[in-house]
């Protein structure tokens, strides 16, 4: 295993950390018990690199590594017995979230890359990897998908994967393309947090009246 590949190993067992986290957050919020908390960082951690492995026709990456499993049972009970010392919760959770986005976004393209994929489908399986899994987790716990939302969030995932493409068919070194789409999805999400920016909502106008026809 060379130095790059190291790097990827490291920041895939991060972003899982990140989202099994920021799932079992999502269960102590409504209550859940352990199994809840298992299931639920389970499927934040592994659910878009599990569609992403499938669409791409390859072995789903948790399968192989049977250790993701664990990390992600291990963060889940310790967030049960430990949630309720966590002040403001659901800040930690969103920044959890934010930096499993980061990393996944650009870990899924870089992954799409190495199987083969277009530049353009390359984008879209880090933007699935990033977001599919938070998509599972609110669907499973009634809340209103953060990826359907005002807030900037799927767009930041696209613009990580979308720089690291760029960058990586541009010339630059894996590693300087990894590093810039992070910072550059993480960045724009985080300004999104801060500053509370999101797009523009569809806004309900008058149905157009139509003349009546002559008969």
């Amino acid at each position: 295993m060379d130095a790059f590949d190291l790097l990827i190993a490291v920041l895939n067992w991060a972003g899982c950390a990140a989202f099994a986290v920021a799932g079992a957050l999502t269960a102590s919020r409504k209550q859940l018990d352990p199994v809840g908390f298992i299931l639920i960082a389970a499927v934040t951690a592994f659910g878009g690199g599990t569609v992403r492995d499938l669409m791409l026709g390859v072995p789903v990456f948790w399968l192989q590594t049977p250790g993701f499993v664990g990390l992600a049972v291990g963060l889940a009970l310790l967030t049960f017995f430990g949630a309720h010392l966590v002040e403001r919760r659901f800040i930690v959770l969103v920044w959890a979230d934010a930096i499993g986005m980061a990393l996944f976004a650009v870990l899924g393209a870089e992954a799409a890359q190495r199987f083969g994929a277009n530049p353009w489908a390359a984008v879209l399986m880090g933007t699935i990897t990033a977001t599919f899994g938070g998509v599972l987790r609110d669907v499973i716990c009634a809340e209103m998908p953060l990826m359907l939302r005002r807030e900037i969030y799927a767009t930041a995932a696209a613009l990580g994967a979308l720089v690291f493409v760029v960058l990586y068919h541009a010339g630059a070194g894996r590693d300087v393309a990894v590093g810039i789409g992070m910072l550059a999805g993480f960045a724009l999400r985080a300004a999104a947090i801060l500053r509370g920016w999101s797009l523009p909502a569809y806004k309900a106008r008058p149905a157009r009246a139509y003349p009546d026809r002559p008969r």
